[in-house]
């Protein structure tokens, strides 16, 4: 999704737009008037997810990783619609749905299923806004970070990320953090990650690391752009010598 989230659900938009129109005209006004309501969702998340306003929190994700009934049926032609992507995607995909970074670290895609998920029960880091936790998946831990496709969290949300990580590090709790795929939201957390245990000096080593690990990482400007502003703000001091905990 390199032109960004936004400008392609604006287009889907406008698709489902030129359907319900055509249906209209065609007469098949009952038939017409989902399209009419999925073209008004997917605007609505087009402006959501522009860079310019960035509201993740539309879609209601509770920090449980649930969804609200309400926004199971609001958002219902986006929420599943990006569902059945993902599963469809992972299914064409040769990825594996995770690699591991360094020991007890992993980085991947969303655990559609128990069989996803690295070993160890970790705990998990889970980057996205529009994809549900699977609770069958327990995991030592649970922390939401929601963020659209191609988006980053901001500074504040990778620094809360990486402290949290830390102390589940601290108790040698492997950790997995995910988006929908491992390629952006979830390396940019685990490259702030990287730096604050250790043994890589900046995040752009990190991404070094992890692309040796997952070849098919494609960070944009925007995650650089967050983890620049983490990496001078940041609260979380490095871990060295004896203390990195790799």
């Amino acid at each position: 999704m390199g032109v960004g989230l936004s400008v392609l659900i604006g287009l889907k938009s406008a698709t489902l737009f030129m359907v319900f129109a055509y249906l209209r005209t065609l007469g098949f006004t009952l038939l017409s008037v989902p399209f009419l309501y999925a073209s008004l969702v997917s605007l609505l998340v087009s402006l959501a997810s522009h860079p310019s306003i960035n509201l993740p929190m539309l879609l209601g994700k509770n920090t449980d990783g649930s969804f609200p009934i309400w926004s199971l049926i609001m958002f219902s032609p986006y929420l599943y619609f990006v569902r059945g992507f993902s599963v469809l995607r992972r299914l064409r995909s040769r990825e594996a749905p995770y690699s591991e970074v360094v020991k007890g670290l992993y980085v991947g895609g969303w655990p559609s299923s128990p069989e996803k998920m690295p070993p160890g029960n970790p705990a998990i880091i889970d980057c996205t806004c529009e994809l549900p936790r699977v609770f069958s998946i327990s995991g030592n831990g649970y922390l939401c970070v929601p963020t659209w496709d191609t988006r980053a969290p901001d500074p504040g949300s990778i620094e809360s990320a990486v402290r949290w990580a830390c102390r589940k590090r601290s108790q040698n709790i492997p950790i997995f953090i995910h988006c929908a795929y491992g390629h952006g939201r979830s390396v940019a957390v685990t490259c702030a990650l990287l730096v604050a245990l250790g043994g890589v000096d900046d995040w752009k080593n990190a991404e070094k690391l992890i692309r040796d690990k997952r070849p098919y990482i494609r960070m944009n400007a925007l995650h650089r752009k967050a983890l620049e502003e983490w990496s001078k703000n940041r609260l979380s001091p490095p871990k060295t010598g004896a203390n990195a905990r790799y």
